[in-house]
């Protein structure tokens, strides 16, 4: 079986149902930016914070190079993942990268009170979000699927992803 990658932007249910996915298909779940903090010992927060988004980037790519080799998992590949070509091109060679999305309404309803996303860190969220949307949808576009999350609960999403996938 192929991997199940999830990208997509923040807010967009990645992780919960990456989590809920792994666990109805007993397979191993990978989170990409959780790997990157145990190898960093530090939280992606402070890597941005101290470091900036490249230094980020070239530790996220390294990351997915390395576990773009295995099989049989699930994939949370983060947010921003995908605005690197050589990282699409890794998560393909093993796998089925499916993009989730929601309307710009309930990424912010999801994200307002989330204070561990640094590049959300703004004074005009609505706009930021807007900015990256639309920064990003080229790279979105990419993935093999897109599933719109914005009306669907977690177990939903799985059993579409499900579908697909299998």
């Amino acid at each position: 079986m192929k991997n199940i990658v999830l990208v997509g932007f923040m807010g967009t249910g990645k992780t919960v149902t990456a989590k809920l996915l792994a666990k109805r298909l007993k397979l191993s779940y990978i989170s990409i930016d959780d790997l990157i903090e145990k190898k960093e010992k530090r939280l992606i927060s402070e890597i941005f914070e101290k470091d900036g988004e490249e230094y980020f980037r070239n530790i996220e790519s390294e990351t997915i190079k390395e576990i773009s080799q295995r099989k049989n998992i699930v994939i949370d590949a983060g947010g921003g993942a995908v605005i690197k070509e050589e990282n699409i091109s890794n998560l393909k060679k093993n796998g089925i990268i499916i993009c989730l999305k929601a309307s710009p309404d309930v990424i912010l309803a999801r994200t307002k009170t989330q204070s561990h996303r640094p590049l959300l860190k703004v004074a005009d969220l609505e706009k930021k979000v807007m900015e990256l949307l639309a920064g990003r949808a080229v790279y979105y576009a990419k993935a093999d699927f897109t599933i719109d999350t914005s009306g669907l609960a977690p177990d939903e999403v799985a059993k579409k992803i499900e579908e697909i996938a299998l």
